[in-house]
């Protein structure tokens, strides 16, 4: 099924850059006598990213995107690929309705340009029919990757000025992931200084003045020492998820739910399990998100929504809170360096007065 929408989108991809093709020839012989002038560079640029949308190209990933002459030369080397492809196209127009037209006659027992049906004839109708609709598809295909390649010989620049960037992008990565190491380290440490050492003290002063005589205190000391395993295993699940490694993401979520003040609705379809950073980085998102929206937005509802899109796990939370958040937020921020480092992509959508909505999208490739 996958596939056939796939093949379908690229048909209508290919129908559509035949109409782009007539409209650039035409912008190309009206602007002939204006070629060095900007705003014939700035149109050809909003072309140029029309057809990088049409064949589904990263604009990100097209630098000469700005360079006009290199955007008016891949214009008119991609005129003729279009009318090729929309000529790939129409053939199928005559080649299916004589199709339509042979099976309505022999359906009814009439003949059809002078020829009865017979058994080797529909046969021999049928599979040809097949091998030209095959032939006819597979020039379709051809044509689209020929556009792609095309938009990206022409477009993408100086290999050398991408792997510049690409190292530039990772070395900011890393420097992101040791940010958000410290940042938790940092974090821990104040849970562990405000809540659970404090607890502790608490607790051996209690047992210190019941062995001076207060006996009564006991039933106190051991509930301290109840609520400090509660912190302790609390932070231990906030360093790591134990759980995540034996049960799996959707149990580990479910655990979120668990220990949220908020109600928590959890929706985990996964046909397979993404490799373990992944998987990690998707909890994370999940539980800083949900503690988030109990601290901080006083969310009365919260909904968990991770799912695989062909080759992308897409984790996306959402809350009734009053809104407002912003990545300039420290957890947010994290999540969103833990998200790159991955080469996700990760947003928030948090106008005022809410919903927030924040969604990751995670590559398991």
């Amino acid at each position: 099924m996958r596939s056939a929408v796939e093949g379908a989108r690229r048909l209508g991809a290919v129908a559509l850059g035949m109409v782009t093709a007539a409209v650039e020839l035409g912008f190309l012989l009206v602007t002939l006598p204006f070629l060095g002038s900007a705003r014939v560079a700035a149109a050809a640029g909003r072309l140029a990213g029309f057809e990088a949308w049409r064949l589904r190209l990263d604009p990100a990933a097209l630098d000469a995107m700005g360079d006009g002459r290199r955007v008016l030369r891949y214009l008119a080397l991609r005129v003729p690929v279009g009318m090729l492809g929309g000529l790939v196209v129409l053939l199928l127009v005559p080649g299916i309705g004589a199709a339509v037209l042979l099976a309505m006659s022999w359906g009814r027992g009439e003949p059809f340009d002078g020829m009865t049906p017979t058994l080797p004839l529909v046969a021999y109708a049928f599979v040809g029919g097949l091998v030209l609709l095959f032939l006819d598809l597979s020039g379709v295909m051809g044509v689209h990757a020929l556009e792609r390649r095309l938009a990206r010989r022409m477009l993408a620049g100086d290999p050398t000025v991408a792997l510049e960037r690409r190292i530039a992008e990772l070395a900011e990565s890393r420097a992101g992931i040791v940010a958000a190491v410290d940042s938790e380290r940092r974090r821990i440490e104040r849970d562990l200084h405000d809540g659970l050492q404090q607890r502790l003290v608490a607790l051996s002063m209690l047992i210190g003045r019941s062995r001076r005589g207060r006996p009564e205190l006991l039933d106190q000391a051991h509930s301290e020492a109840q609520q400090a395993l509660a912190e302790l295993r609390e932070v231990a699940w906030r360093v790591y998820p134990s759980g995540l490694d034996s049960l799996g993401l959707g149990e580990a979520l479910a655990g979120v739910a668990e220990r949220s003040g908020v109600p928590v609705s959890v929706t985990c379809e996964l046909p397979d399990r993404p490799p373990m950073a992944v998987e990690t980085a998707a909890y994370f998102v999940v539980s800083e998100a949900v503690t988030n929206a109990a601290k901080h937005a006083g969310a009365s509802g919260i909904t968990v929504d991770v799912r695989r899109e062909g080759i992308t796990l897409v984790v996306r939370v959402r809350d009734d809170g009053t809104g407002g958040a912003r990545l300039a937020g420290g957890g947010l921020s994290g999540l969103q360096r833990r998200v790159s480092a991955l080469d996700g992509t990760f947003e928030v959508v948090s106008p005022p007065g809410g919903p927030t909505v924040i969604t990751a999208e995670l590559p398991c490739a």
